[in-house]
């Protein structure tokens, strides 16, 4: 059995081509596989952006937290348990302004924690959460995927790597604003189509 931990971060709720394209490869691997699927929906935009406090909260040892610590530390334990159980990550993410929504970048200064999801070693930095596939299914209106001014999927799947997740898969549907924007969203509709069949 897979354990899928499924990301969406669009504010565009049921119109959102990423959630759209995210949802159905989670939803196809899940039942290709009998797996299961934990879905964490980050536009709710219930995630602290990290300020002193919860950093030196997250870089204390648990058993040497101060009660408040534990309770500023507990988001970051849940998501960091989140992809320590998951073998597969689906992420479904737009290109906001060339680049990762705000929240995205919230959930990635969570997760990365020294000691437990990459550790500093004499030859760098190492990512502690290898042997996991990721999926990135993007959506843009008008950036196309891949060019200079996608800072977006370059940055998401660098860090992905740097948490130690090198095999990671992107599927866009890019610059579907344009008059070929119906195409790539189904294009991108194929791609999913044939990873869960």
């Amino acid at each position: 059995m897979t354990n899928i931990l499924h990301i969406s971060a669009s504010i565009r709720g049921d119109e959102s081509v990423s959630r759209t394209l995210s949802t159905a490869l989670a939803t196809g691997l899940a039942a290709k596989t009998a797996g299961t699927v934990t879905h964490r929906d980050l536009s709710a935009n219930t995630l602290p952006y990290v300020d002193a406090a919860i950093f030196a909260a997250n870089g204390t040892a648990a058993g040497d937290r101060t009660a408040q610590q534990q309770q500023l530390a507990a988001i970051g334990d849940e998501l960091i348990a989140e992809l320590q159980a998951a073998d597969t990550i689906v992420l479904g993410v737009p290109i906001y302004n060339f680049g990762v929504p705000a929240i995205v970048k919230a959930w990635a200064d969570l997760v990365a924690r020294a000691g437990t999801t990459f550790a500093y070693t004499p030859d760098g930095p190492k990512g502690l959460l290898e042997g996991k596939k990721a999926y990135i299914t993007v959506a843009s209106g008008g950036t196309a995927v891949g060019s200079d001014i996608d800072f977006m999927t370059p940055w998401l799947t660098f860090f992905l790597g740097f948490l130690g997740i090198h095999d990671v898969k992107v599927i866009a549907a890019d610059g579907i604003m344009g008059s070929d924007g119906e195409a790539k969203i189904a294009e991108a509709t194929a791609t999913v189509h044939t990873l869960t069949n």
